[in-house]
């Protein structure tokens, strides 16, 4: 039975169950830098840091008792992490409308905001866990619902992106390049739900998915350079305050999900090339 063993091979679930843990676990450090831009000052900025905490360790339970086939088991913590995690970002989502953008509705207002679409990632995850729990991993289907999440991270990154850099002005030429490939990323990603695919297409959009790994790990670089010229004394108050450092990392992580979704999509076999739906 599937849920009942742990197959690194094939294992498609295993592999978004890492993918989400891993996720989980870097969410404390993200979480505790952004939220310590104004010291924690609202009580509900500590729930998604606990929740990040706790999370890794429930899923991880939940993987021990899926290789023990306690299948039920299994499905029971995933669906509580996951709806948890989906309320968690929705919630987030709420909290951070309060910010300036839509008191005042300029785009001065926007790129200074509180980066109110960053809480889905956590809804994201958590649909993630679902997903894996509501629908067979070695279906189309399946494939296909990864890959719209996938696509739904580049697109939001393309959005981020273009809010953020437009802080300076785009300055430096190079801050185009996170817009740019997510957007390339966007358009390659969503032909396989228009029109049957072949492998040698599923090939091409594994390039450009991996491509994005160079463009995020080369601005997690620019950001790093850019904080570390700071003219701050106190390191840790630099890296809060300026250029996200961990933003840019975004891209990899998006590329594990996407390239995920299509080795999954290519193992569908002859159903990869029917109608899409």
């Amino acid at each position: 039975m599937e849920h009942g063993k742990l197959v690194w091979r094939g294992d498609y679930l295993l592999w978004v169950e890492a993918f989400v843990i891993s996720n989980f676990a870097f969410l404390v450090l993200d979480i505790y830098m952004a939220h310590s831009v104004n010291a924690f000052r609202h009580w509900a900025e500590y729930i998604p840091l606990y929740f990040s905490i706790g999370a890794p360790l429930f899923l991880t339970a939940a993987l021990l008792a899926r290789y023990q086939g306690k299948a039920l088991q299994w499905i029971l913590m995933g669906h509580i992490v996951g709806w948890g995690a989906l309320a968690t970002g929705l919630s987030g989502v709420l909290f951070h409308l309060q910010s300036a953008f839509f008191l005042e509705r300029t785009l001065k207002s926007l790129t200074y905001a509180a980066p109110f679409a960053a809480p889905l990632a956590y809804a994201g995850l958590g649909l993630l866990l679902i997903l894996n729990r509501m629908i067979p991993s070695q279906s189309k289907e399946w494939a296909q619902w990864v890959l719209l999440l996938a696509l739904g991270g580049f697109a939001g990154n393309f959005v981020l992106s273009l809010t953020d850099h437009a802080i300076n002005g785009f300055f430096y030429a190079t801050e185009w390049l996170p817009v740019i490939s997510s957007a390339f990323a966007v358009g390659f990603l969503t032909i396989p739900f228009f029109t049957p695919v072949n492998r040698r297409y599923l090939v091409v959009c594994a390039f450009v998915v991996l491509s994005q790994a160079f463009v995020g790990v080369l601005g997690f670089a620019f950001h790093l350079a850019a904080n570390l010229k700071g003219p701050s004394t106190d390191m840790l108050r630099t890296f809060i305050d300026g250029a996200p450092p961990f933003a840019p990392l975004l891209l990899p992580n998006l590329m594990v999900l996407a390239l995920i979704s299509l080795w999954a999509l290519d193992a569908a076999g002859p159903e990869r090339t029917e109608e899409n739906t």
